[in-house]
């Protein structure tokens, strides 16, 4: 088994829930860079830019660094530049990503065409009105991204629905598949590896979410390692089917875990 050099960080439920830092989250990214491992935090959060979200992290005093932040908003962006470039995009989501779409032309309100859907965490957004709208687009010959295809997430007041279920939906009634762009999609972890300069089989992903963090890591050539300070429980019926390579009970516990490699 290869030495392990690149560690891959979920933020939403390992590093804190509800921007309420988890217990140690601050010391473990402290201890990961003097012990020299290569960092990378990966999510699927689209409420804010890349810039945002790592102001936000240092204001609950989690030492980041922007540059070593992957989101599914930027990874979201980056493909349609690559792929869509010039066409007109709707993008549905809470909170203010604009910054990460920069050069893309963005169509604001119901009644615009447009010639990509994307639909990220749009929570209360997702009305009955938005949703037709995006299926008509579809029918009339637009395609379907998604940053992400979660389903939901723990917050200080419990479980909450995420955008996974609404973009089912629409996959249902139009007949169309989304490309997903956010974990776990295999071009997605490759991002991340590619940002720190580790190969897949030289790195470990710590997430909450055991099918998008540990299978889809898993099945990218990483080992996967679920924490339980999220959204999936050591009982979660999930783990029947799908084998963490080691279940900690939070991230504080990683050091430790790393030690005895």
């Amino acid at each position: 088994m290869q030495t392990i050099r690149g560690i891959l960080l979920d933020i939403d439920g390992v590093l804190h829930v509800s921007m309420q830092p988890i217990s140690g989250a601050a010391e473990t990214l402290q201890a990961l860079e003097r012990l020299g491992y290569a960092t990378c935090l990966v999510t699927n959060t689209t409420t804010m830019s890349r810039t945002a979200l790592a102001q936000r992290l240092h204001t609950i005093g989690l030492p980041v660094e922007e540059e070593r932040i992957v989101t599914a908003p930027v990874a979201t962006a980056n493909y349609v530049r690559q792929h869509y470039a010039g066409k007109r995009c709707w993008v549905l989501t809470k909170g203010n990503t604009e910054a990460d779409f920069t050069g893309i032309e963005l169509v604001n309100g119901l009644k615009e065409h447009a010639d990509v859907v994307v639909i990220g965490g749009a929570e209360e957004l997702l009305t009955y009105e938005a949703m037709n709208h995006a299926f008509r687009l579809l029918m009339d010959g637009a395609v379907l991204l998604a940053m992400h295809i979660n389903m939901y997430w723990r917050t200080k007041d419990g479980l909450q629905l995420d955008s996974g279920p609404f973009v089912r939906a629409l996959e249902i009634a139009s007949g169309k598949q989304a490309v997903v762009l956010g974990k776990p999609s295999a071009d997605f972890f490759a991002q991340a590896l590619a940002t720190i300069h580790v190969k897949a089989d030289e790195a470990v992903m710590v997430g909450d979410d055991i099918e998008n963090d540990i299978h889809g890591a898993q099945r990218a050539g990483m080992r996967g390692i679920l924490a339980l300070t999220g959204k999936h429980r050591a009982d979660s019926p999930l783990l029947t089917r799908i084998t963490p390579d080691a279940i900690l009970n939070s991230i504080a516990e990683l050091p430790g875990w790393l030690e005895g490699q």
